[in-house]
């Protein structure tokens, strides 16, 4: 039986460079997107808040904010920084090795 991670590796031994490039790139962007939505969905938890009240807080909708935390709408960083106001945090950005 094969399992996900040979067909994975089979596919990626087909793909020309370009095609490999955009995928890594694409896979780059989707752990980005995860581990924001997951800052979200924390950082909402932690301050007692529905998805409509953090909304409301952030003068966004409800449905904008189950996106981003579905992992499907990568947030800005006027998003992030209403995010951190609306939750009494402070938005800090780091670049690391």
């Amino acid at each position: 039986m094969v399992n996900n991670q040979q067909l994975l590796n089979e596919r990626l031994a087909r793909m020309t460079a370009a095609e490999r490039a955009d995928y890594e790139e694409a896979y780059e962007r989707a752990g980005l997107a995860l581990r924001l939505a997951e800052l979200f969905y924390e950082a909402r938890t932690a301050a007692g808040l529905t998805q409509a009240e953090l909304a409301r807080r952030m003068g966004t909708t409800q449905p904008t904010i189950a996106r981003i935390e579905g992992g499907g709408r990568m947030p800005t960083i006027d998003m992030l920084e209403r995010l951190a106001a609306a939750v009494g945090q402070r938005l800090e950005i780091s670049l690391t090795a």
